[in-house]
């Protein structure tokens, strides 16, 4: 009888290149011996790692009904890092005290807004890429009507209970609730919509109609509130009430209103200023400035780039002005005047030079819409001799209003005991924590623009939304600061808030097949990965 022989390969790595031994093993006399069959050379050292798990009947070929196949990969991490973080943050209770399957949906187009934005019915077709609807408890298809605009109606009748318990948990009797006003525009027909229409516009478009939009934060940046106005309102119209609502509906009974100098107007503060409990902090507008420089209560002198000097109006003893200049504001006010200053001065120069003729209103005409565009008319004197622009710049009137560069007041109300003059500037400074809130919601991530829907209810309950998904991201950029604090600058820089996101998203869900057993699979995150949901705190 010929002794059984077991073919096998041995892999050598002590070569330059790695090699394979073909060899086969068989007892004989009870010894076992060993007979070398071929070499294996120029392959990767998994490559013969593979050639030596087929050997030990640890691997299948290709195409082999109990292979190793991946039958699907869909999105898992991010989805799953932004859904637990909502339920350790409550958001789920928040929306419902009870499970119900509506919450589910909304906490998915909350997730949704977040990771991939778009319209509700993009991402109502997104199952077979994420798993986000899946772990929301959608099984198969999802149907936008059902998961996300029934879901919605319903989200936008729940969303004073739903400020009232993020106030309760973010805004802090006695402190800080800053507040501020954006718009947003329409692009196509909103006929039958009283949000959209025509008004100040941010954003430059003016031949758009427009939404408004008021933000409440706490003193941390931290979105409680939002509301939806029609696209003409006036920004300082909504203050009163806003106040009203954080004061009852919300339950401060003390707190110290921020707002930007076009909300808490002059005549705004008159309604206010005897309301129990609250205090404000604002800026004044340029002519208040100048008021109060006419009135000699302040000189340019008194702004200071190092210090907050503070000034009390003998006629409101009670009102607080808080004297600052802003030395990058200084520079960059300085250069702007300059550029169309020198903009001005080269248009004027065509003008006068003009060898065509022209009447004195014609000429006239020509300035005016010159001086219109640039804004310097203030420094211009021009006047139109013998069918000839004769103009100088009055230099001094330049320097004069140089001396105002950077300038600002900050003014309040609040005892100096409470803030002194340098915490008063820092909190009415902690209104850039709304802008940033806007910046986000609007362009930078989480684009609540363009507007799909056409109803005003739907319109209301998509910003609001969009604003409890800018709420999570606010929470998952506080775990996250380490991971910003220590990452590089310019070219070295790596970290942004969206990649992240991609480096979460690349986390999959796998579907796969072995030995004719069907299984899902999670991959396994990277060293960065890891680290990312360490600062999250999440698990997968």
């Amino acid at each position: 009888m010929k002794p059984l022989r077991r073919l096998h390969l041995e892999i050598q790595t002590h070569r330059r290149n790695p090699v394979g031994i073909l060899r086969s093993s068989f007892r004989e006399q009870g010894k076992v011996k060993h007979s070398n069959h071929g070499r294996l050379t120029g392959l990767s050292l998994d490559q013969l790692k593979l050639i030596q798990a087929a050997f030990a009947g640890e691997a299948l070929p290709k195409g082999h009904p109990d292979a190793l196949e991946i039958l699907a990969s869909r999105e898992y991490g991010a989805s799953r890092a932004v859904l637990q973080l909502a339920k350790e943050m409550a958001l789920d209770r928040a929306l419902y005290s009870r499970p119900q399957p509506w919450v589910k949906d909304v906490l998915a187009m909350v997730a949704g807004r977040l990771i991939f934005q778009g319209s509700k019915l993009f991402l109502s077709h997104q199952a077979p890429n994420t798993t986000l609807w899946e772990q929301c408890g959608v099984a198969g298809a999802v149907d936008v009507q059902a998961h996300c605009y029934a879901p919605m109606d319903r989200l936008l009748a729940r969303q004073v209970a739903i400020q009232k318990a993020l106030a309760r948990k973010h805004l802090t009797e006695g402190r800080l609730v800053l507040y501020d006003i954006t718009s947003s525009y329409f692009e196509g027909a909103y006929e039958e919509s009283e949000i959209a229409a025509f008004g100040y516009n941010r954003d430059g478009k003016r031949q758009h109609e427009q939404m408004v939009i008021g933000l409440i934060c706490n003193e941390d940046g931290c979105p409680v509130g939002i509301e939806v106005f029609a696209g003409n309102t006036q920004d300082a119209s909504t203050v009163p009430d806003k106040i009203r609502e954080v004061q009852q509906r919300y339950g401060l009974k003390k707190l110290i209103f921020v707002g930007d100098r076009g909300m808490v107007t002059q005549a705004n503060y008159e309604k206010v200023k005897d309301w129990e409990g609250l205090w404000t902090i604002s800026a004044l507008t340029h002519q208040q400035i100048v008021e109060l420089l006419e009135r000699k209560l302040i000189t340019p002198e008194l702004f200071d780039e190092r210090k907050v000097v503070e000034v009390i109006d003998p006629d409101h003893p009670k009102l607080r002005y808080c004297l600052c200049r802003n030395p990058e504001t200084k520079a960059r006010e300085g250069a702007t005047r300059t550029r169309l200053l020198e903009l001005t001065q080269a248009g004027l120069g065509k003008i006068a030079g003009s060898k065509r003729k022209a009447s004195a209103a014609q000429i006239g005409a020509r300035v005016g819409q010159l001086l219109a565009k640039y804004k310097m008319g203030k420094f211009v004197d021009w006047d139109v001799q013998d069918g000839k622009l004769v103009w100088s710049v009055d230099q001094k009137k330049v320097a004069a209003e140089a001396l105002w560069d950077g300038c600002y007041v900050v003014r309040s109300d609040v005892p100096k005991e409470e803030l002194a003059a340098a915490e008063t500037v820092a909190g009415y400074q902690k209104l850039e924590l709304v802008e940033r809130a806007f910046r986000q919601i609007k362009t930078v991530q989480l684009e609540v623009r363009p507007v799909y829907h056409k109803l005003d209810r739907r319109i209301r309950s998509h910003v609001f939304l969009c604003m409890l998904a800018y709420y999570l991201q606010w929470h998952m950029k506080q775990r996250l600061a380490p991971l910003f604090a220590r990452d590089g600058t310019e070219k070295h820089r790596r970290w942004s808030f969206a990649a992240v996101l991609e480096r979460l998203q690349a986390i999959r869900q796998e579907r796969v097949k072995l030995n004719g057993i069907e299984f899902k699979q999670i991959t396994a995150p990277e060293a960065d990965q890891q680290k990312i949901l360490d600062l999250l705190k999440v698990t997968l």
